[in-house]
């Protein structure tokens, strides 16, 4: 067994696909079936079953997928501390963040990084706040950027930056033409929001709960998996939620979405990184990088 078919086994597990995977390894289908292949035969298991074109995982390759990720991130730990050694010229930095911070926050920092930085490949994994934390805790990211209130003994969590909420319409909503909504009118509202799981789902039942309402008082008409489709859903008259200014910004410019003036509390982005990991230059420069970001620790 080797560390590049664990790779590829691991990209074929977490894309459920030969072609994908392959393409994203820049290997050829063949030689990324063949890897597998010859795992299954060597030690005469089955780790994917195979329906048609459609591949799952098979109650061993599910357990054996933990083991592969820990090995490899055991290894990519191993080449950090020796790519320190040659400073800032050489290396690797993954990335994990949720949707709000991956799509919008982060992006600029990221590219100001790898501008001072081009030895460093960066890698971004986006998903929402309780994805994001796991690939930290499991070692498939080395720092993880999320909005949403983590409790794991594993990781160390840091305050970076705090993010102003808005609370949104559409044009032609019924809403669009007043200042401010009663609580009333909320309970009879139909809403939109993010899935469970999400720091924006979090925050969303949060706002609301500081206006007396819990989550069994109000109409949750469509949940949806992004930020961008929960605005577009708004902007096109779906019902009302409430989200970062930052995702919404653009259409309340356009004016294809309308905020209220309403009274909520900010959000927090936090950074993550496991306890028991090594802690790179990269990352150490990473993290000055965002210290020194204008919004960093201020409202948005």
């Amino acid at each position: 067994m080797t560390l590049e078919q664990l790779r590829i086994f691991v990209a074929v597990a977490e894309r459920e696909h030969m072609t994908r995977a392959a393409d994203a390894l820049n290997l050829t289908q063949s030689a990324t079936s063949a890897a597998i292949a010859a795992l299954e035969a060597r030690y005469g298991i089955r780790l994917f079953d195979r329906v048609g074109r459609s591949i799952k995982l098979t109650h061993v390759g599910k357990q054996f997928v933990l083991e592969a990720r820990a090995v490899l991130a055991r290894s990519a730990a191993a080449e950090a501390v020796l790519a320190d050694f040659a400073g800032l010229k050489r290396g690797s930095l993954s990335l994990a963040a949720s949707q709000t911070v991956g799509n919008y926050w982060l992006p600029p920092l990221i590219h100001r990084f790898h501008s001072q930085y081009p030895g460093i490949a960066l890698d971004l994994k986006i998903g929402n706040t309780d994805q994001a934390a796991g690939w930290v805790r499991d070692g498939v990211a080395d720092l993880g950027f999320v909005e949403g209130q983590i409790d794991d003994p594993a990781l160390s969590v840091k305050l970076i930056a705090e993010d102003e909420l808005v609370l949104v319409v559409g044009a032609k909503h019924p809403w669009a033409s007043l200042r401010t909504v009663k609580s009333s009118q909320m309970r009879d509202a139909a809403w939109i929001a993010r899935e469970r799981g999400s720091g924006t789902r979090q925050i969303f039942e949060t706002a609301l709960a500081g206006f007396g309402l819990a989550r069994g008082d109000i109409n949750i008409t469509l949940e949806l998996p992004s930020n961008e489709s929960v605005r577009s859903a708004v902007a096109a008259g779906a019902g009302a939620t409430i989200l970062s200014k930052l995702v919404a910004t653009n259409l309340l410019t356009s004016r294809a979405l309308v905020a209220l003036k309403m009274p909520l509390p900010s959000r927090r982005f936090f950074l993550l990184r496991h306890k028991e990991r090594h802690v790179t230059q990269a990352e150490q420069e990473l993290e000055k990088m965002i210290a020194d970001k204008p919004q960093s620790r201020s409202r948005t």
